[in-house]
């Protein structure tokens, strides 16, 4: 069934402005300006009409897009869409991981797609739980509009399956917080049909 999917990067947390390496496994909530974000989201697009929410099953994902779960849209969260753990470097001071932060995504862009932090995820491991998730929203025959909240990295990862692009492209795919991409699925391939918008925060 023919569907279109609205993507969003979650709102701003205290450590995003900082400039800290989040992951998977640093459950962090949304500051001030990120749930300003999250409410200029949600009056661009609150008639929009949603038949299902996907989130991480990270809280702010589901802080992001809260006001649309008080709509009670049917509302899933699925581990495919969270973001890739960075393992041992996750939420420490940025003057400490930046070195190593660098030297691994330059290592990706260079086709070496395992690699990873100790305790963390590859490129390769995450692209294994979005297949998944992109699976289940295929069979979805009652759905046309999907509203999706996840993270940076990992966007990027699915931007390049959806497009059939080798992992090592990520970074053509920008993103900031709560930006939009909206893909079009026509029952068989994937179309990137809205990138990067953020028309929704220009008045913030």
């Amino acid at each position: 069934m023919k569907k279109t999917l609205y993507i969003i990067r979650h709102g701003e947390t205290d450590l995003n402005r900082q400039g800290i390496i989040q992951g998977r496994g640093m459950n962090t909530d949304l500051n001030d300006w990120g749930q300003k974000q999250a409410a200029a989201f949600f009056e661009h697009y609150q008639h929009t009409p949603f038949d299902l929410i996907y989130t991480s099953t990270l809280k702010r994902t589901h802080q992001t897009v809260a006001q649309f779960i008080q709509k009670d849209i049917p509302w899933t969260q699925h581990e495919g869409l969270d973001e890739l753990a960075w393992g041992i470097y996750e939420g420490k001071p940025s003057e400490i991981t930046k070195p190593h932060f660098e030297e691994l995504t330059a290592a990706w862009t260079n086709g070496e797609l395992n690699r990873k932090f100790e305790l963390g995820e590859s490129p390769l491991e995450v692209q294994a739980r979005q297949l998944a998730f992109l699976e289940e929203v295929k069979s979805l025959n009652t759905v046309e509009n999907v509203l999706v909240c996840m993270h940076g990295r990992a966007l990027r990862l699915l931007l390049c399956t959806i497009s059939g692009l080798p992992l090592s492209q990520m970074d053509q795919f920008p993103h900031s917080n709560v930006s939009l991409y909206k893909i079009y699925f026509d029952g068989k391939d994937f179309e990137i049909i809205d990138f990067n918008n953020r028309d929704h925060l220009i008045d913030l």
